[in-house]
C-alpha cells in the first residue's frame, strides 16, 4: 500500500511540475511557428495556443525578415498575456524600440539611426506597421519584455548570460525588479549617436546580453563576414574561459569561422567557465544541425528565415541537457 501511495505521489509531482518548451528566434515566420507548436502538442483554444502543464518560452527576436510579422507577435503576445508563455527581449525588439523612439530633447533624431543599413534590417516589420496605430502598440509591448529569465532550474537570455553585467544593471543602474528596462535605461543603452568612448555603462551591459560578447582581433587582422564586409571583432563563446586561438573562440556559423585568423587568443577578463543551471539562448544564426554545446548550454537559433527551420528544446526537469 505504501509503495502505491509513493508512486501516486511521484506521479502527482510530475504532473504539477511545469514543462517548458523553449523556442528559438522566430523572425516573423508565423507559419513555421504554428507548425512547431502543433508538433509540440499545442492546440489553439479561444484564440490562444496552449497545452496542459506546458509553457512555451520565447528567446526573443520575434520580428524582422519574415513574411508575417504582426501575426507572429500577436500569437506570442496572446500566449504570454494568457499565462501560456514567457518571452524575453531580443536585439531585434530592442532595435525596434530604438528605431521608433526619439532622442529626448532632440526633435527628429531617433535612438536608432534611420539610415539605409538599419532600415534594410527592419524593413519587413516596418512594411506591416509603419504609419499605423499597431506600431506604437507593439513597441509598448516590447518594452514589457525582460532582458532575461532565471527560473531556478533553467535560465533564458537572448545572446549571453553574464552575471557581472546583470548585477550591474540590477544593483547600480536602476533596472526594474522584473528585469525590464526603464525609459531612462532604454535611452542610454540604445542611443547610437554617441561615440563608444562616452557610452553609458548600461549600453555595454545590454549589448552583451542581447547581442553577445565580442572580442577585437589583434591589430592588422580581420575576416570577411556573410555580407562580404571586413570585420575586426568576433562573437565569442561566453561560457568558456580559455581558448587556444580565435577560431576556437568564435561563436559563428562554420563558413564564417574558417575566415577568422587562426592566431593565439588574447585572454578576455569578461570570460568565466559557466557552472550554473542550464541556459538557453538564440541570436547566432548557426548553420549546422541543431545540437547542445555542453550539458548546460544550448543555442536555439539555426537560420530560421528562409530555411524552413525553427528549433525548440522541451525541458522536463533534467539538470543536464540531452
Amino acid at each position: 500500500m505504501l509503495s502505491v501511495r509513493l508512486a501516486t505521489n511521484m506521479h502527482e509531482l510530475r504532473e504539477k511540475r511545469m514543462n517548458y518548451d523553449v523556442i528559438g528566434d522566430v523572425h516573423g515566420e508565423y507559419d513555421l511557428l504554428v507548425a512547431l507548436l502543433k508538433k509540440l502538442g499545442y492546440a489553439q483554444k479561444q484564440g490562444v495556443w496552449k497545452q496542459y502543464n506546458h509553457k512555451a518560452i520565447f528567446v526573443g527576436d520575434l520580428v524582422d525578415r519574415g513574411p508575417q510579422e504582426v501575426a507572429t507577435v500577436n500569437l506570442v503576445r496572446k500566449m504570454v498575456e494568457s499565462g501560456n508563455a514567457l518571452c524575453i527581449m531580443g536585439n531585434h525588439e530592442l532595435n525596434a524600440i530604438a528605431w521608433f523612439t526619439q532622442v529626448p530633447h532632440e526633435p527628429n533624431i531617433f535612438l536608432r539611426n534611420h539610415n539605409s543599413k538599419n532600415y534594410k534590417q527592419h524593413e519587413a516589420f516596418l512594411h506591416e506597421v509603419e504609419g499605423k496605430n499597431i506600431h506604437k502598440e507593439l513597441i509598448s509591448w516590447f518594452k514589457t519584455l525582460p532582458l532575461w529569465l532565471n527560473l531556478g532550474d533553467i535560465r533564458i537570455v537572448h545572446a549571453c548570460w553574464n552575471e557581472k553585467y546583470m548585477y550591474e544593471l540590477q544593483m547600480n543602474l536602476g533596472l526594474r525588479n522584473n528585469q525590464t528596462l526603464t525609459e531612462e535605461l532604454l535611452v542610454v543603452s540604445t542611443k547610437e549617436n554617441n561615440d563608444k568612448a562616452i557610452k553609458h555603462p548600461a549600453f555595454f551591459a545590454v549589448e552583451a546580453l542581447c547581442k553577445g560578447l565580442e572580442a577585437s582581433l589583434p591589430n592588422g587582422h580581420y575576416f570577411i563576414d556573410k555580407d562580404q564586409q571586413k570585420r575586426h571583432e568576433i562573437r565569442i563563446k561566453w561560457w568558456q574561459k580559455e581558448f587556444s586561438n580565435y577560431q576556437e573562440a568564435a561563436l559563428a556559423p562554420q563558413d564564417i569561422v574558417k575566415n577568422i585568423p587562426d592566431i593565439p587568443f588574447i585572454k578576455d577578463q569578461r570570460l568565466e567557465n559557466y557552472r550554473g543551471a542550464p541556459v538557453f539562448f538564440g541570436h547566432y544564426s548557426l548553420q549546422e544541425e541543431p545540437r547542445i554545446f555542453t550539458q548546460k548550454i544550448a543555442c536555439l537559433d539555426y537560420l530560421v528565415a528562409g530555411k524552413n527551420t525553427l528549433v525548440a528544446y522541451r525541458w522536463q526537469g533534467e539538470t543536464e541537457l540531452e
